[in-house]
């Protein structure tokens, strides 16, 4: 019986040993498809506006795996992408390059853009999310499809998102000073889209959703100046009824224009009225 084993195995290994060999000494082909992608005219603009410049990324085809797969999203109208990300390297990278230096977005940056076509409705919720970051190296962008770009404040959509989102990124780099969330602390709350921004104004908070907690209150004064000329973003403040509250934003105003001259050597009126002349710019 131990016999027929063993004459069973050694039948068997060199069965196999010869299967494997086909006489040749070449490596089979691989199973990893790696012919150079086909570039379209956007892709080979999006390559030579970001990706070289940049090392940034600007996805527009991916499959529900990029995204949220509770959601009901899909990729964007390429005709879509360009005026998009045209915005951003006009609103965003161009003026942060002409005050932080040329390497400013070089070294802090998100190195991946995803951009949705679609609205995305938060279940359980009467709000919708226009984008998010994820851990300082990628931005979502939503709804990019209903953008008008005869309409100034439509451009300034996607504009204050990614200026929320990168407020954020600049925070993990260097954080605030913990003294900005004992300001007006008492009032923070999950349940900020319960408040109007105009509610939020009477309570010391930028916007409704900087009222939810300490790091997006400072953000979204962060993205409120940089979406806003020094002349709307003031008119905004002084129509605040309460002096009290006028005061508290004012505070939180001079707490993160110090933050960018002392952390990054940005002065942020500066960076602010050359966003606001890039915006302009971009309406058609």
């Amino acid at each position: 019986m131990k016999n027929y084993i063993y004459i069973t195995l050694a039948v068997m290994v060199l069965a196999f040993a010869t299967a494997c060999d086909d006489g040749s000494d070449s490596v089979g082909e691989s199973q990893i498809d790696t012919n150079p992608p086909i570039l379209n005219d956007l892709d080979k603009w999006l390559r030579s506006n970001f990706v070289a410049p940049y090392n940034i990324e600007v996805l527009y085809k991916w499959d529900i795996n990029d995204t949220d797969i509770d959601r009901y999203l899909h990729p964007p109208f390429e005709t879509s992408v360009k005026p998009v990300a045209n915005a951003l390297q006009k609103a965003w990278i161009e003026p942060y390059t002409q005050v932080g230096g040329a390497n400013f977005i070089k070294k802090i940056a998100p190195r991946q853009f995803t951009m949705v076509g679609s609205f995305n409705y938060n279940p359980n919720s009467p709000t919708i999310t226009l984008g998010v970051a994820e851990a300082g190296t990628k931005i979502t962008l939503f709804n990019i499809d209903y953008l008008d770009f005869t309409d100034i404040n439509s451009i300034k959509q996607p504009l204050k998102t990614v200026q929320h989102e990168y407020g954020h990124i600049l925070n993990q780099n260097i954080p605030i000073d913990v003294a900005y969330g004992l300001i007006n602390p008492e009032n923070y709350t999950a349940q900020w889209f319960n408040r109007t921004d105009g509610e939020a104004r009477e309570l010391g908070y930028i916007t409704a959703y900087g009222s939810s907690q300490e790091s997006e209150d400072f953000v979204e004064m962060v993205s409120e100046m940089l979406t806003n000329s020094k002349t709307e973003f003031d008119a905004m403040v002084e129509s605040i009824d309460n002096e009290d509250s006028k005061a508290i934003i004012r505070t939180k105003e001079a707490m993160v224009v110090e933050y960018y001259k002392k952390k990054f050597n940005i002065d942020l009126y500066e960076l602010q009225e050359l966003v606001a002349t890039a915006t302009q710019k971009l309406v058609n």
